[in-house]
């Protein structure tokens, strides 16, 4: 347009220019009438958008201040008190659970005592048992023993008595 301008600016053509500028502008060059057009949508849009956002912001700033005034402290409050019976609730449970291990360990305890003492009394027994074995057979050996020396009595007695006939 510039170099248009320059060498337009010393011709009677200029006055040509200007017009066919003219109606350029007014039918091919919509800029003014979109720009209007969008000024008009945005304040429609702003007034009939905005005053509805403005209630929902308003709403929600209403529900947040309520909730932070009295919905959470109800909440803390209430999470705290139950927190606490939880607490001693468990505390109770732990311990009775030590009370029944004590309980169970002890048990187990004499049940291992008793086990013991049978242990004892079955070696005690097995030692007596064991020594009346050899008790025993200390009484079979010996009665073993004369037997056999009655025995070699008797056969050195007959062999003396055999000898006698045999000499007939």
């Amino acid at each position: 347009e510039r170099k248009r301008e320059a060498l337009a600016a010393g011709s009677p053509i200029q006055p040509i220019i200007k017009d066919v500028g003219e109606i350029y502008s007014r039918l091919l060059d919509h800029r003014p009438v979109i720009q209007g057009e969008i000024r008009y949508f945005i304040k429609e849009f702003e007034e009939k958008r905005g005053l509805r956002e403005l209630r929902v912001l308003e709403n929600l700033k209403n529900t947040i201040f309520e909730t932070d005034e009295h919905i959470l402290p109800k909440c803390e409050h209430a999470m705290h008190d139950n927190l606490n019976e939880v607490f001693k609730r468990l505390q109770a449970a732990n311990n009775m659970i030590q009370k029944l291990q004590e309980q169970e360990h002890e048990q187990r305890k004499l049940q291992m005592d008793k086990l013991m003492a049978r242990e004892e009394k079955h070696v005690a027994h097995w030692e007596e048992f064991m020594k009346e074995q050899q008790n025993k057979q200390a009484e079979l050996d010996e009665e073993h023993r004369k037997a056999m020396e009655r025995l070699k009595e008797q056969y050195s007695e007959m062999e003396k008595e055999l000898a006698k006939y045999v000499s007939f």
